[in-house]
């Protein structure tokens, strides 16, 4: 990045702007070569600038939201990498009635806090986003959920800015949710969402929100760095039971590995490099394939460039 544009975005970003920042230090796979630029954005006013400083000086933007969810390459990501780990965690309460209320939450919202809030206020509904890593507007980007529960059965509203700085609200019944993805306009950066709740009691949410955390603790490896399911269930079937049965659980590559405890889980244990991850993406999507004859899709993002190989010119 040229110099010139690093003084320009530093003067606007003191302290929040980080450059050749290596995306290990903040990614739940804990792998990633460096950001161009990493900026630490508190709300509106300044996504929109940073934004605009990327249309200014034609840099690509690349936004991030806790770091999980995603393998970074080793090349790392050029131009505007966008955080919303500092900034955007404001929620609240919309509209409350006797039996149902709809809260917002700005996307930076951390999924456990927000599922605390709703929970101490007794509002019911969200209990099946437990134990998700990440935050709401990941949950909102990803339609987050359980097999019979989703992000697309609570969201009421989602308000996001354009890559030209614009703010646009959608209604839910605009709203094109999939499985684990939501249909926006290409560069749309969410920013907050209204979600539906019911009234129930506080200790009641608490219990179910528990039994669910203590499956996932029981039978996802939380504990090791990794970046969550890596493949989408398919139609009828689920990724773990046909990676498993290809014969590929606990495999190796470098530092990472296939998970014993979960098969549609990578962890880093040692070093990984993002190469590696690939790696085992690419053994699992193959074994699977010849064992089964289904094409697995990832869910984690790929993000950023690989790393220049060695010789190379």
């Amino acid at each position: 990045m040229d110099e010139a544009v690093k003084r320009i975005i530093s003067d606007r970003f003191p302290g929040e702007a980080l450059f050749d920042h290596p995306m290990a230090r903040i990614t739940s796979f804990r792998v990633g070569g460096p950001a161009d630029c990493l900026i630490y954005v508190r709300g509106i006013e300044d996504l929109r600038a940073a934004v605009d400083l990327a249309r200014a000086h034609d840099l690509p933007v690349t936004l991030l939201g806790a770091g999980t969810n995603l393998l970074v390459r080793d090349g790392g990501i050029p131009g505007l990498a966008i955080s919303f780990a500092k900034g955007f965690r404001s929620q609240g309460i919309r509209r409350e009635g006797e039996r149902d209320a709809v809260l917002w939450a700005e996307a930076g919202v951390k999924i456990n806090s927000f599922l605390s809030y709703a929970q101490r206020g007794g509002w019911a509904g969200l209990e099946f986003l437990a134990g998700t890593p990440g935050t709401m507007g990941g949950a909102a980007a990803m339609n987050a959920g359980v097999r019979d529960r989703e992000m697309k059965d609570v969201a009421l509203a989602l308000t996001f800015m354009t890559p030209d700085g614009k703010l646009k609200t959608v209604a839910r019944d605009a709203l094109v949710f999939r499985y684990r993805g939501l249909d926006l306009p290409a560069g749309a950066m969410i920013c907050t969402m209204d979600i539906a709740v019911s009234r129930d009691d506080p200790a009641e949410i608490k219990e179910r929100m528990t039994a669910l955390l203590s499956r996932r603790k029981s039978s996802q490896p939380l504990s090791i760095p990794n970046a969550g399911s890596i493949f989408k269930n398919p139609p009828g079937d689920y990724a773990a039971r046909l990676i498993e049965q290809s014969g590929l659980k606990g495999i190796r590559a470098g530092g990472a590995a296939i998970s014993e405890l979960h098969a549609n889980f990578i962890v880093n244990l040692d070093g990984a490099r993002a190469e590696d991850i690939l790696q085992l993406i690419d053994w699992a999507r193959a074994g699977v394939q010849a064992s089964a004859g289904v094409d697995l899709e990832t869910e984690v993002r790929v993000l950023g460039v690989d790393a220049p190989r060695e010789g190379a010119a």
